[in-house]
């Protein structure tokens, strides 16, 4: 029997990246897999040090990046770091919008400023962020790769999450519309939706005492890293390399789950029942036929809870 042929290259040499919130956690993740492939980062973050301590970690590893910190969601905030990209590297090719902050409450507790700060952060932050870099990954005629960052809770909805949950949600939609507005530009647009050990999942009680185990270096169990899909930051990192590099480039348009072992597809939302009633429906009709058609297998929503992992 012949041998299986090499797996494609993800070579990312040449390439300019800009990565929000990559001070610490997934973000820091993702810049180290871009810059550890080959590609230029600036890394971006609220936090100043945080941020030069990203470029010092990817520096020590052979890799080039330099710190841009702001806090993203105004136009100034973007368009400053597209501006950095070309003038320390020459170019953009790859946006990872990633940055943003958590204000969870109950419905009833949240405030104006909670859900707003979010919103702010989360959407129009991936908003502003990708407008930008979509202006210039087309004024170079030569594509690119804008990745965005989702959340089951924004696929499912989660409890004390309205601003989050619908920020979330709202970027998956952003990654479905620019990647049918950006196609003819050659450039590609998904969603991650990543599960990993963060300061989110440590409020979880399932999951706490094993991102704290992580912290000290000991390994996560297969029930988590395959069972729940649930693993380190860097697991999920790859996903946000391969989705920059040429190996990708018809992939579009797609929300792309990872954690631990698991990789997945999430399905775009569409009609699963229809039922039709003659000259148009009346509540009297509605009140007659929901339970036996269209309303007969209800969709669940939210994070289906963590079983508890065997030691």
């Amino acid at each position: 029997m012949s041998a299986s042929p090499p797996p494609p290259a993800v070579d990312l040499g040449g390439r300019v990246a800009v990565v929000t919130g990559a001070g610490r956690g997934l973000g820091r993740a993702y810049a180290q897999a871009l810059a550890a492939a080959g590609a230029r980062v600036v890394v971006n973050d609220v936090d100043a040090d945080a941020a030069e301590e990203t470029v010092a970690l990817v520096g020590a590893a052979g890799g080039r990046a330099v710190a841009e910190p702001v806090a993203v969601g105004p136009t100034e905030a973007a368009e400053r770091l597209v501006t950095r990209a070309v003038e320390e590297f020459g170019r953009l090719d790859v946006l990872v919008a990633n940055a943003g902050v958590l204000r969870d409450r109950m419905l009833w507790k949240m405030t104006d400023e909670d859900f707003d700060t979010v919103v702010a952060v989360h959407l129009r932050g991936t908003f502003t962020c990708g407008r930008a870099a979509a202006v210039r990954m087309r004024e170079q005629g030569e594509g690119g790769s804008i990745i965005l960052v989702g959340s089951p809770a924004g696929q499912r909805g989660n409890v004390g999450q309205t601003n989050y949950a619908a920020a979330k949600a709202g970027i998956a939609a952003m990654a479905r519309t620019w990647s049918m507005e950006l196609a003819r530009a050659r450039i590609t647009v998904n969603a991650v939706i990543p599960v990993a050990a963060t300061a989110m999942t440590e409020r979880i009680p399932a999951f706490a005492p094993y991102v704290e185990a992580l912290r000290h270096g000991l390994p996560l169990p297969d029930s988590l890293r395959a069972g729940e899909g649930f693993g380190a930051v860097e697991d999920c990192a790859a996903l946000v390399a391969f989705l920059a590099s040429d190996a990708a480039r018809d992939v579009t348009g797609q929300c792309v789950g990872i954690g631990g072992d698991r990789l997945s597809l999430w399905s775009h939302p569409q009609e699963v029942r229809t039922a039709y009633a003659g000259g148009g429906w009346t509540p009297e009709a509605l009140a007659t036929s929901w339970h036996t058609s269209v309303g007969a297998e209800p969709q669940s929503v939210g994070i289906p809870a963590p079983k508890t992992p065997e030691a």
